[in-house]
């Protein structure tokens, strides 16, 4: 079992950064893939970011050159940075791991998540 705790969340204007925070429990961090997905209201939810075991990422069109996923495995511990934030970038934000090889864009392919972190960005 695999508990995830996000931070960072919280009210930003348009043009503005935050970095949100996934801790991660377990030893095994380092050979999870870790993925950032998001829901605004009404909508479904959606691939943002992903970071594999060897530091490979993958972004979502919207975020690139915006975003940046990262890791420490010594922390245990997933971040995306966010800069330029728009107002539709306005969503709950998940972080999500998984161990298993296949597309990590998709969220069904992922075993744990947290709770999720609410990001707010005001025109």
């Amino acid at each position: 079992q695999v508990q995830l705790v996000e931070s960072g969340g919280g009210l930003v204007q348009a043009g503005g950064s935050l970095r949100l925070s996934c801790a991660a429990s377990g030893r095994t961090f380092s050979s999870y893939v870790m993925g950032w997905f998001r829901q605004a209201p009404g909508k479904e939810r959606e691939f943002v970011a992903a970071i594999n075991w060897g530091g490979g990422r993958s972004y979502a069109d919207s975020v690139k050159g915006r975003f940046t996923i990262s890791r420490d495995n010594a922390k245990n511990t997933v971040y995306l940075q966010m800069n330029n934030l728009k107002p539709e970038d306005t969503a709950v934000y998940y972080c999500a791991c998984k161990r298993t090889v296949g597309d990590a864009t998709q969220d069904t392919t992922y075993d744990y998540w947290g709770q999720g972190t609410q990001v707010t960005v005001s025109s």
